[in-house]
Parts: structure tokens; sequence; C-alpha cells
């Protein structure tokens, strides 16, 4: 394949267009061009679709978006006033869905208070449809730089990679940030300035750190004066999303820590990755200058911020698969003979353990732990009158999103709900209310905890926990319920 030249318009750099393969660009035939475009976002779509229940699991941040969408509008926008502003715009959008569900005949249980199979379904239809849209967006932009048969192979990849998948079927925002800095880069290709600007405004609405990708669309159009101007309009209108989140940045993400040895080998693999995909000239250079900034910047200048102040989640840049894609879609295109064998068996063997980690990333044991599956321990283990009590405060999580259960129990340490102090996880009593009533009223406690060799809280009000519980009650039983342990404490003699 040769080599797409730059077509100088009005002294400007315009698109890269590819030649057809037989003489006639792809746009002279639009019903092969259009079979060659639906493969990428059905596919996408079917590995969305396939266990997106995930065997009735729901892990704790999907449990945050499922209460706080739950929220009355009023009582949502003043949470953000407070904590989570970085994820405003994604649970508006999501409050939407649950309000439109409700309004649909049949289908108000899906969208009630409590999760069910229907909600859960509903809660991650969004990711679900977000991830097809990508596929198309990747596969868009693959044809533009290298050609149809680029296009099909790059987008077909990015919706089999692993953490696509996984992010595909989770009520968080990454998913549908993904899917707007892919479209953003599409349209930065075709400068559409307007247009790019609009989407990637959405994207950083969405979660901030979609403005990396700001750095690594720099090296490829920082000398159009349409894209300095789109780009500084979206600076500017993110900065009062980010002043607010700047000043909730301490309790969202203080849980953080530097990145570790992991991070920097995952990153170290994808940049020999992309070295190995891109070397030589079977990949054309406009591709290149595309996908390398797009699969390096935004993690890396990410980890680099985090040696100084932890921001560096994975999860936070997942747009950044998309430079791989890109390389690995047009590499294999790049194979002179189609049927080769050697190309296809290194694909086959790569698809083999991508295979299974597909079918395990469909289980509930997949995520960090299961808040239904501890919610529906702890309604097994409850009896009248029992409190409870989370170690750390932040685990009240686990039994917010089934009020059922939470309802037939006494927070013991509750001070303030959610709703009441404008909280994810409401506010609790002084160290010395929460061991008062420990010492005086509570017969039996029902405590949450992180599982074993977790990094203890140092705050007093939990040390007051841990140690009172200890000092004024015997443990009954300690059980490990799918990323917690669920323990029963009763006065002394009071075990059965």
């Amino acid at each position: 394949m040769r080599t797409p030249h730059l077509r100088r318009i009005s002294g400007r750099h315009r698109v890269w267009r590819p030649p057809h393969p037989y003489g006639k660009h792809p746009e002279d035939d639009i019903r092969t061009a259009a079979r060659l475009r639906w493969p990428p976002p059905l596919l996408a779509l079917l590995l969305g679709l396939w266990g997106a229940g995930r065997g009735g699991s729901m892990w704790r941040d999907e449990s945050v978006t499922w209460q706080v969408a739950h929220r009355p509008l009023g009582g949502l926008v003043e949470l953000l006033g407070q904590v989570d502003a970085v994820h405003g715009l994604y649970y508006l959008l999501l409050h939407g869905v649950f309000l439109a569900a409700d309004a649909l005949p049949g289908t108000g249980a899906a969208a009630g208070p409590d999760p069910s199979p229907a909600g859960l379904w509903l809660l991650r239809l969004p990711s679900v449809a977000a991830t097809a849209l990508a596929a198309a967006g990747v596969a868009a932009v693959g044809r533009r730089l290298a050609g149809e048969r680029a296009g099909l192979l790059a987008g077909a990849l990015y919706a089999v990679l692993p953490p696509v998948q996984m992010y595909a079927q989770e009520g968080r925002s990454y998913a549908l940030v993904a899917a707007a800095v892919v479209w953003a880069t599409y349209l930065m290709l075709r400068e559409r300035w307007a247009a790019y600007a609009v989407v990637l405004l959405l994207g950083c609405w969405l979660h901030p750190f979609a403005v990396l990708a700001l750095p690594a669309h720099a090296v490829t159009a920082r000398r159009s004066p349409g894209w300095r101007r789109s780009a500084a309009a979206v600076v500017v209108l993110l900065l009062p999303l980010a002043r607010l989140g700047a000043r909730q940045v301490e309790q969202q993400l203080g849980w953080l820590g530097r990145p570790g040895w992991a991070d920097w080998a995952a990153y170290a693999v994808v940049a020999a990755a992309m070295w190995l995909l891109t070397r030589g000239n079977a990949v054309p250079r406009e591709l290149v200058r595309v996908a390398v900034p797009l699969a390096l910047l935004p993690p890396g200048l990410l980890i680099a911020v985090s040696l100084v102040h932890p921001l560096y989640v994975d999860r936070y840049v997942l747009y950044a698969l998309t430079g791989l894609a890109l390389a690995a879609g047009a590499r294999l295109a790049a194979v002179h003979r189609w049927r080769a064998a050697v190309p296809w068996l290194l694909v086959a063997a790569v698809l083999v353990p991508f295979g299974w980690w597909s079918v395990w990333l469909r289980t509930p044991e997949s995520r960090k732990d299961d808040a239904l599956a501890v919610a529906a321990a702890v309604r097994e283990r409850a009896r009248p009158g029992d409190a409870v009590l989370f170690l750390p405060a932040r685990r009240r999580e686990w039994l917010l999103s089934s009020p059922a259960v939470y309802r037939g129990l006494w927070d013991l340490a509750l001070d303030r709900s959610p709703a009441a102090s404008a909280s994810l996880w409401g506010t609790e009593l002084p160290s010395a209310g929460i061991r008062a009533r420990l010492v005086d009223d509570a017969p039996r406690v029902i405590a949450l905890m992180d599982p074993a060799g977790q990094p203890l809280d140092p705050y007093p009000r939990e040390a007051v926990k841990r140690q009172t519980l200890v000092s004024h009650y015997d443990l009954c039983s300690v059980d490990r319920v799918r990323g917690a342990r669920i323990a029963v404490w009763a006065r002394p003699g009071g075990c059965p």
C-alpha cells in the first residue's frame, strides 16, 4: 500500500486520504464500504450485551452510580456541589435513563431503588452503546488514515481488547469518555473544528482527564489555527468543572497511592507494542502520528503527575487504547499476503487468552467486590434490633443500593444520612458518640469490613470502632463475601 500524501488547499493542510488499493476511493463503492463499516460496532455491541448482568453482581463504584442517579434531581445537584462533581454529567445522564425507564409501561421495576437483573442491564446499557460507538469511531479513523481494511481490523481489535470489554459492562463513565475522544480524533482529521471542540468538551465534562487527549492531538494538528482555537475553547470551558473538582480531589482520590510497579510494567508493555507495530514503513506515517501520541501521552502524563500528586488509575485514560488498536489494525492490514499464516497465528495466539479473560470478565469475581452479594449475606445474618457498623465508613456503599436490607438495621455510627448531608456515604458521629452507642445501646453488631490485609484507616472514628468492638464484644463469626468480610459481634455470652 502506498503511503498517503497530504493535500494542500488554500495554504492549509487538509485531511489525509489514502488511495484505494484498486485505484478508486472507497466512497466510490458505497455498498462495499457500508458492509465493511458495520462489523466493528456490531462486534462491540454483541460483546457488550453478552453477560452484561454479570451474574447479578454490582461492585461498589457501580453502586455509587446506582444510588446517586436515583436521588431527586435537586439532591443530586446539591451532592455535586460537595463531592463527585467530575462524574456529575454522567450521573445526570443515568438519572434521565432511569426516569425514562420509569415512564415506560412495564419497566418501572427495572429502574426502581433496589437493583433487579433488568436494572443492572439498564445501568450498563449506556456503556455498551458507547463502546459500540467508539469501535465505529476507531474504524473510521483507521479507514481515513490507512484504508478500509485497516479501519475494519482496528475497530474489531478495539472491541475485543479486554479492558474495553470490561468497561463496556460497567455503570461508570469511562466507555462514554472513550467514545467522545475517538470521535473527536476523527473530527480533528476532518478539520471540523467546531464539532471537534463540542465532542471533546463533552468527553471532558464526562471526566476531566479526557483533556489529556489534547497533548496527543497537538502532535498531529498543532500547526492548524483551527485546532489551536478549538483546544483553547475546550480548556476555557472545562475550567469551572476543573476548579470544582480540584476542591474535591482530596476526599475523592485521597485513597490513591503513587504508581506501582504494575502500572509502570503495563505502560512499558504498551510502549514496546507500539514500537514494534509502527517500526518500518508498513504503517502509514500519518497514522503513526495519530496513534502513538494517543496511546502513550495521556497515560504517560498522568503517571508523571502522579509521582508528585497521586491521580493515576488506568481506567481514567481508557481511551488511550485507541492508539494501540489503530497501530495493530494498520499493521495487520499491511500484510502483503492476506492469507499468510504467521500473522494470523500470532493473532490467534493473542485471542485465546483474550477469550478466557472475556469469559472471566463476565463473572462477579472479576471486580473488587460485590455490593449485592454483601447485602444478601447481611440479610441472612441479621436479626431484629441488630446494629450495623461500617469499617471504614465509606463501605456503607455496600448497603446503600439495597435499601430494603439497610432499612432493617440500625446504622449505629450514622449522624446524618447521605441525602441529608449531601454526601455519598453520610456523616458519622464523633468518636465519643460512636463509643457511647457501642458500649450502652447495641447488644449485637454486624460489622462490614475490608478483606484481611488491607490498610486500616488511621482516623480516630475508625480506631474507636475497632477498639470498642474488641474490648466490649465477643467475635461470633467472620465470613468472606466477594471482597468483604462480614463479622458478627455480640455481648459476652451472646454468641450462639
